[in-house]
């Protein structure tokens, strides 16, 4: 029987993403609202609760609201916002991580999709803390950039705009106040003491993402080499599909951000010598980093090949 889905924000970037990677799936009914009644709080209501699984793809404020229309205790309701990924009440839509994070997600009737530089970053940082290899207390840095269209409609508008201003031909570090919306998220579920510094920048390019978190081995558990952290690694994410865990020094002298466009994947490298290690988590900050994290956490709510409608490469 198929399933009812409603995309309530179905034309921003996010849920214009997920609308299309419906499109030849045959096992989805895709509820439609009238262009002129998608801020209508009666219709869209009506919506949600005649649908099975409900993806909401709208700011915080939106999100909260939306949820708060649910009457039908059966409707799953998949949040790519910000507003509920540190709420314990909802599930955290990253299955790779531990398996309790996907027994969470098929259990689960409200799932947190996460952040995309917090995608990258607890990929990295949450194994190193639950397998022993870095302390809490760690003071992290995180370097990351990321294509333009993690800036929403506006900057995608901007930066593809014929009279843009000349500073956008360049990488753009933002968030100068330490205050990015990304962080909360990053300390809470990697269990950090502390928020991390974090270094974000917007590139002109479209999409694609690369976090870097960078480790003086000397501050770990203990002195562990570049060997020890990938065997780590790879055990923590062994079987899985979506996670690949590269071979030291895969990309020689550089990794390119946008490698990963248009696919639903992430790879991390390590790279560094005895005292000084660098990890990178690579993957399409539309990808993995948004909708296709949203898809792979409806796939795990039917029981289904995660990887169903998503695109993985080697």
């Amino acid at each position: 029987m198929m399933k009812k889905v409603f995309i309530d924000g179905s034309q921003g970037t996010t849920g214009l993403k997920i609308y299309k990677r419906f499109e030849n799936r045959n096992d989805i009914e895709l509820l439609h609202i009238d262009d002129d009644k998608r801020k209508d709080l009666y219709e869209r209501a009506r919506m949600i609760n005649e649908s099975d699984i409900t993806f909401l793809c709208l700011p915080d404020a939106a999100s909260i609201e939306a949820v708060e229309l649910v009457k039908n205790d059966n409707v799953v309701i998949i949040d790519t916002s910000t507003a509920h990924r540190t709420n314990n009440d909802w599930a955290y839509g990253f299955p790779e991580l531990d398996k309790s994070f996907r027994d969470k997600i098929k259990a689960s009737k409200r799932i947190a999709v996460p952040g995309c530089y917090a995608s990258g970053f607890n990929s990295i940082v949450y194994p190193l803390i639950a397998n022993g290899f870095m302390p809490a207390d760690y003071p992290i840095t995180c370097y990351a950039m990321s294509g333009y269209t993690g800036a929403g409609k506006n900057g995608i508008a901007q930066y593809e705009s014929k009279d843009r201003p000349k500073e956008l031909d360049s990488p753009r570090q933002y968030a100068l106040t330490q205050q990015h919306k990304h962080l909360k998220e990053m300390k809470a579920i990697s269990k950090l003491d502390s928020e991390p510094f974090f270094a974000p920048h917007i590139c002109d390019y479209p999409q694609g993402m690369v976090v870097s978190i960078p480790i003086f081995t000397k501050m770990l558990t203990k002195k562990f080499t570049k060997q020890d952290i990938h065997e780590m690694l790879c055990k923590h994410y062994d079987g899985e599909q979506f996670i690949k865990v590269r071979d030291i020094g895969y990309s020689e002298s550089m990794i390119g951000a946008n490698n990963f466009a248009n696919r639903d994947d992430m790879e991390i490298e390590i790279n560094g010598n005895d005292e000084r290690i660098v990890i990178t988590s690579r993957f399409d900050n539309l990808g993995k980093g948004a909708s296709g994290a949203a898809i792979q956490c409806l796939n795990i709510k039917l029981g289904i090949d995660e990887a169903t409608g998503l695109e993985l490469g080697d």
